[in-house]
């Protein structure tokens, strides 16, 4: 499966911080419990990158909505 491509998988997603200074996404669905650890700094990376693709989305959005017919 690539990164555009629709998916039928249902995953829960929770992130906080752990007792070791790190910060955890941790995704749980059926058959997948999968732990990720990550630096503070990697995370305020991985932060910027969720940024940058929610308005790189709606970008894409709002080109394919159509416009309005004027009268």
């Amino acid at each position: 499966m690539g990164i555009d491509k629709q998916s039928d998988l249902v995953a829960n997603i929770q992130i906080g911080p752990t007792t070791l200074g790190m910060v955890r996404i941790y995704i749980e669905g059926e058959g997948v419990d999968l732990p990720l650890d990550f630096d503070p700094e990697e995370a305020d990376e991985i932060a910027e990158e969720l940024r940058a693709a929610a308005e790189a989305a709606r970008a894409m959005g709002q080109k394919a909505k159509p416009k309005p017919r004027q009268k």
